[in-house]
């Protein structure tokens, strides 16, 4: 037996096969689906998941505003930035945020359970969040991916 026929295959940027998939957020409930969303655009449901590079897909999510949240969390969950002033601390709840920006709500989800370096920056640019059902990426002709359907 050979031990030299079995090469462990790295992708990187180059030779990454990288899809455009459209995933529909209406009626899905934000952590599950930021978990599924953050687990494609990081390539970890490939076989050729290599960590060290970016070699995940392209993820973009439609119907942003309609987006659901289990139990109380609608009141009770709080996002805080801070102005950069004394006592310039703000908070507001998810629903005052689903009414300002609903974009940020999901775009904040997924971010957490990606890798805090450089290369969780740059998997985070291969998504693209948009309040409504259109989006200007027809050029890319992707294809619309169902999370309820991803086989675990």
């Amino acid at each position: 037996m050979n031990t030299l026929s079995y090469k462990t295959a790295s992708v990187n940027k180059e030779n990454a096969n990288k899809k455009w998939y459209v995933i529909d957020a209406e009626g899905q409930i934000l952590g599950r689906f930021a978990s599924e969303v953050a687990m494609i655009l990081r390539g970890k449901r490939k076989p050729s998941f290599t960590p060290h590079s970016d070699c995940g897909d392209n993820v973009i999510i439609i119907n942003a505003e309609k987006i659901q949240l289990t139990g109380n969390k609608m009141a009770e969950k709080y996002y805080v930035h801070y102005t950069g002033y004394p006592g310039g601390q703000r908070f507001r709840n998810v629903s005052e945020q689903l009414k300002r920006k609903p974009e940020a709500v999901l775009e904040h989800a997924i971010k957490g359970m990606l890798p805090k370096t450089k290369l969780g920056n740059a998997i985070y640019r291969n998504l693209y969040v948009y309040a409504g059902p259109e989006h200007p990426h027809q050029a890319q002709q992707p294809t619309e991916l169902k999370i309820n359907t991803i086989k675990k």
